[in-house]
């Protein structure tokens, strides 16, 4: 079945999904079954609103407490305000539960992020498998206030909590071999309803960094947001961030870390090379194949702003790229 979709420089600027396609997701994901890959994002869009909802989705936030609040480190500062936490908890993307941004959440509630273990492989010279807990209490820990851009060209201003994903690089001590990372997510389809019910992807998902990548100083494993542990909605217990990126590059639900001699296949890589590339760097010349990256929109107060090349991070990352 071939379903033409209208240019996104034919729709009004409120949108980025065609309003009877959004309205009508489910009937219409069913009808492109394993083609419709290319227009999962598409038909999701980038519109939120204020909904009921946001009060009960207060109650899947966790309370400070334990190690957090963590000191913020001002190097890593933006121009804006941070976006409403209970509005960056409400409209996720994470389709190990459902392609709904404004379900994740509640569609996460019974997902047991403990026990927790993180396996670190391939070629490095002390391979371990790690207790969450026992990594946390290892890594220099810090607040960091980031830029987040989706690359359904929507963004918001986030205040992770980690550590660099350096600082596990130097203590596992990659082999001179080692010129990737690949890091794959946690595969339970009894506990998450996306993975059982949307079995055309090829779960679990999977993500790779060069090793340059992965040592920058801006690359960060998260294990908190807000000044406290990470929601399971944002990824809990320990995703990744990398803020020049488009958003689907920060993994979430992280369980295995590789180190590996060859680039490594990536998740929307496979499915729709032609949208997702493995560099997947923010580039507002370079638009998506069906809308314009030169432009976003922050979720919580609707304002549309310039995307930034690498997403305002060209200092610390342009070098790589050259």
């Amino acid at each position: 079945m071939l379903i033409k979709l209208p240019q996104i420089s034919q729709l009004p600027e409120r949108l980025v999904t065609p309003e009877a396609v959004y309205m009508n997701r489910r009937k219409f994901l069913k009808s492109l079954g394993t083609l419709g890959i290319g227009a999962w994002a598409l038909v999701n869009g980038c519109n939120t609103s204020a909904g009921e909802q946001w009060t009960d989705v207060s109650q899947s936030i966790p309370k400070p407490g334990g190690i957090y609040p963590l000191a913020r480190n001002a190097k890593y500062t933006v121009d804006r305000p941070l976006t409403n936490e209970i509005i960056a908890a409400s409209y996720n993307n994470y389709y190990e539960f459902t392609t709904d941004k404004e379900r994740v959440w509640k569609l996460a509630e019974r997902f047991a992020t403990r026990p927790w273990q993180v396996e670190v492989a391939g070629e490095v010279a002390n391979p371990k498998t790690y207790d969450i807990d026992e990594l946390i209490k290892k890594m220099p820990l810090e607040e960091r206030v980031y830029r987040h851009r989706c690359v359904e060209a929507w963004s918001m201003i986030v205040p992770w909590s980690g550590f660099p994903l350096s600082a596990l690089i130097k203590e596992v001590e990659p082999t001179s071999h080692a010129k990737y990372l690949r890091m794959v997510s946690f595969y339970r389809p009894a506990q998450a309803a996306g993975q059982k019910t949307q079995t055309w992807y090829p779960w679990p998902y999977y993500e790779g960094l060069t090793m340059a990548e992965a040592m920058n100083e801006l690359t960060l494993m998260v294990t908190g947001v807000y000044g406290h542990e990470l929601p399971k909605q944002h990824g809990a217990p320990l995703r990744l961030a990398v803020p020049w990126k488009y958003g689907f590059k920060s993994i979430k639900g992280i369980v295995r870390i590789e180190f590996t001699r060859e680039q490594p296949k990536t998740f929307w890589n496979d499915l729709a090379p032609d949208e997702y590339d493995f560099r997947a760097n923010v580039n507002p010349k370079v638009p998506h194949p069906r809308w314009s990256q030169a432009r976003e929109r922050l979720i919580d107060t609707g304002e549309l702003i310039p995307t930034l090349l690498y997403n305002g991070y060209g200092e610390y990352v342009a070098g790589m790229y050259r």
